[in-house]
């Protein structure tokens, strides 16, 4: 059974602004709640806060960008969150874009898939207790952590072409897209993903989708929620060229029109709650086993409250 998840939609000041997110996420049916990388509110602190708030809820990190630490250091904080919560981790990691690497690194990794394999290798090597020994072109460790009994921690990839598809199927419990259709996630990030596996003889891991979705309500404009979510990545050569991929071409197109385009090709859910429910129902039947929704365009253009009626209203429609 499709998991339903939630994700923060905008970056926390203040980690008592998580605790509405997280309270929905112990009454409802959701399943775990989610947060990209954010340069405000460390997620990992975040979510720490909200548990000693008395939210303790399953998270999820979508995704955190591996330049900001070794990985020894991120397998300590993954482990820390879980042992603070007392709940399951899904930690999902990325190279992040190029010029933030170069910002922090001094250079952009030459080849991301061998940095994001090293990482996810030390990592996996020091939450199962061993000691790592590895010297690795990106990342090395010669140690090992001490011994804890921690509840479950899934590592994930971020991804969105083949090759980081592929490399999740080998290592990865769990790929983590961002604003990929369910056709996208069918056809090309799924057979990747099971490629992958096969070379390493073994299961396939998890296809986790955030899906930005919207519900249609009087005074909105499907079009300013769209471009309030995702005008940046609507920019980016990589997911221009992703969606084109898809059957979505909107290279060329001013934003209003790109956005327009999105929402007839499903790449941005939009429509009434049957309308809504029946287009997250294609990623289901595409093979993802969590959907985390996005309502970031919501928030972003009517505020919270508009967030927390979409999100009770979806919930309680997938549930039944």
């Amino acid at each position: 059974m499709t998991a339903y998840s939630v994700l923060m939609p905008f970056l926390p000041r203040r980690p008592e602004q998580l605790l509405p997110y997280a309270a929905l996420v112990e009454w409802t049916d959701a399943h775990r709640l989610w947060q990209g990388q954010a340069m405000l509110v460390e997620p990992f602190q975040g979510f720490a806060s909200a548990a000693g708030a008395g939210f303790r809820v399953p998270t999820g990190l979508g995704v955190t960008l591996m330049p900001l630490r070794h990985p020894y250091e991120a397998a300590h904080q993954v482990r820390s969150l879980a042992l603070a919560t007392g709940e399951s981790v899904v930690a999902g990691f990325g190279p992040g874009g190029k010029s933030f690497q170069r910002g922090l690194l001094g250079e952009p990794y030459a080849s991301p898939l061998t940095a994001a394999r090293e990482y996810l290798t030390i990592m996996r090597g020091l939450l199962s207790g061993q000691a790592v020994d590895m010297k690795g072109e990106y990342f090395s460790c010669h140690a090992g952590m001490g011994p804890a009994v921690a509840p479950r921690i899934d590592l994930g990839l971020g991804v969105l072409r083949p090759g980081m598809a592929r490399l999740a199927g080998e290592i990865a419990d769990a790929a983590i897209t961002w604003l990929t259709p369910a056709s996208y996630l069918e056809g090309t990030v799924l057979p990747a993903m099971r490629e992958g596996a096969g070379t390493a003889g073994r299961g396939t891991p998890r296809l986790t989708a955030i899906v930005p979705v919207a519900l249609d309500r009087p005074g909105r404009e499907p079009s300013d929620m769209v471009i309030a979510s995702n005008a940046t990545h609507m920019k980016a050569p990589h997911y221009i060229d992703m969606l084109r991929q898809a059957g979505i071409d909107i290279s060329g197109l001013e934003l209003p029109a790109a956005a327009k385009r999105m929402i007839d090709g499903g790449a941005f859910v939009h429509g009434d709650i049957d309308r809504v429910v029946e287009q997250l129902d294609t990623y289901r039947k595409a093979g993802v086993e969590e959907i985390i929704l996005n309502l970031t365009g919501v928030f972003n253009v009517h505020g919270q409250n508009a967030v927390m009626d979409d999100l009770k209203t979806i919930l309680s429609a997938v549930s039944r």
